[in-house]
């Protein structure tokens, strides 16, 4: 099987290996109106509830979903991300972490309620634009095999950064967004702005991953809060 790490050319995957410090910083930032649980929990109810999560990155999902009262099997390709949730949420009964490609989950058929990927299938647009659809596809099935039937599947993708209302922030994300929904998965968009303490140290954390001229944006529009909209997709297991 092909390894994820190795098709991974751009800024984001130098960051997720080498700077997952400074990657947590900006995520720990985000959703400050705390929409992002709800979200998920009129999907599937996460008190006791059993959660495969692929691309767990630093942890960010696996604390909120934790908070509800639901254990998580947190999967991350790379290993300095996993390493800096390990760090931050510590040993507990309720959660274990797992090196694992999002298309080869190391859990068996049928165990959990809810598999969920954030903000990990769109690099696969870019990262094999020749063949998305079909990796992307692998990665699907294998959120649906870890799931028990009736049980649910939830993507969460950007909806715009800097944005106000929702919108793919690029054709190609767009292509990608409009495929899910083809293959029965219903959009739900959310706010999720960033907060923080100054407008300058949210033009910095947010220069850093999105890029200089982002964190220009930021200055000139004096954001101490930066606005974010985000897509949750959901579909159940077996379902239309």
């Amino acid at each position: 099987m092909d390894n994820v790490r190795t098709q991974r050319p751009d800024k984001y995957a130098r960051i997720y290996d080498d700077h997952a410090d400074r990657y947590d910083e900006l995520v720990a930032a985000e959703d400050v109106d705390h929409n992002l649980l709800p979200a998920l929990q009129a999907v599937c109810s996460l008190d006791g509830a059993l959660v495969v999560e692929a691309g767990a990155g630093t942890g960010r999902l696996t604390r909120i979903m934790r908070s509800a009262g639901a254990r998580v099997i947190a999967t991350e390709i790379a290993p300095a991300m996993i390493g800096e949730a390990t760090r931050r949420l510590g040993a507990g009964p309720n959660w274990t972490a797992a090196v694992a490609d999002a298309r080869a989950l190391p859990v068996a058929d049928g165990v959990a309620d809810l598999a969920v990927a954030g903000w990990v299938l769109g690099h696969f647009r870019s990262w094999m634009a020749d063949r998305w659809q079909h990796e992307i596809g692998r990665g699907l099935s294998e959120l649906a095999r870890v799931v028990r039937p009736g049980g649910a599947v939830i993507i969460i993708e950007t909806l715009g950064t800097g944005f106000e209302t929702p919108r793919p922030p690029n054709d190609q994300l767009a292509e990608y967004y409009a495929w899910l929904e083809s293959h029965g998965f219903q959009r739900n968009a959310i706010r999720t702005d960033y907060a923080f303490g100054s407008v300058q140290e949210a033009a910095r954390v947010c220069g850093f991953f999105f890029g200089d001229a982002f964190g220009k944006t930021v200055r000139d529009s004096d954001w101490a809060r930066v606005p974010e909209c985000t897509g949750v997709w959901s579909r159940t297991v077996g379902g239309p």
